[in-house]
């Protein structure tokens, strides 16, 4: 539930019950819109009409469209991190390419469910909105972090050529998984199943992390 302890209305006051379940359906006809079109033409119209409000009473809960959008991103960004949070230490070995199914298999999960509204946060990263590159970047950094820590230690065993830089190489790794993610629905239309796409990635990802 997307819901903190105390929601607020765009006029300062606390939501109670009746209006939070009114706010929860108008979020989940925002993301169901995105499954039709793209973020610069969602309709706050579209939007009520699906939650069976009005738009006034919209207005009372968002400023506007992005902003249920971007609500609806930061969710999915504390989701994602969480999941991310469970990738264990451990590279080498069986026990490190578990480690790197998980991380691959919990990307691909968010973004089977939640495609339409990601490619929407990154339009809008990409388009120059600093809140949604900010939820973006939540997302994954702290396992990019993670990666680049692990990557670092590798090249000071001289195991990883002193010019690939570790932050960057860390970026690469998850940025692969997640365009892979983003397009698996298209890659499966060339006979290239969901078990494929992460057992690839994932031994790819495994390759870069395990050497010492």
């Amino acid at each position: 539930m997307i819901e903190q302890a105390e929601t607020l209305d765009q006029n300062g006051r606390v939501l109670g019950p009746r209006a939070l379940k009114t706010r929860a359906r108008l979020l989940a006809a925002t993301e169901s819109q995105l499954c039709r079109q793209s973020v610069r033409e969602l309709s706050v119209v579209e939007i009520t009409r699906e939650a069976g409000t009005s738009p006034a009473t919209c207005y009372q809960y968002f400023g506007d469209v992005t902003d249920a959008v971007l609500l609806l991103a930061e969710h999915v960004s504390a989701t994602t991190a969480a999941a991310l949070a469970e990738v264990g230490d451990e590279w080498t070995g069986e026990a490190g390419l578990e480690n790197a199914r998980t991380m691959v298999n919990a990307l691909l999960d968010i973004w089977e469910e939640h495609r339409p509204l990601l490619l929407a946060r990154n339009v809008m990263a990409d388009e120059g909105d600093e809140r949604f590159h900010v939820v973006r970047r939540n997302s994954v950094g702290a396992m990019i972090g993670r990666l680049a820590t692990r990557l670092r230690e590798i090249r000071r065993a001289d195991a990883l050529p002193q010019e690939i830089h570790s932050g960057v190489a860390a970026i690469a790794l998850v940025t692969m998984v997640e365009r892979i993610a983003a397009y698996s629905f298209e890659l499966s239309q060339y006979g290239m199943s969901r078990e494929t796409l992460a057992e690839t990635c994932a031994r790819i990802v495994h390759d870069g992390m395990a050497r010492s």
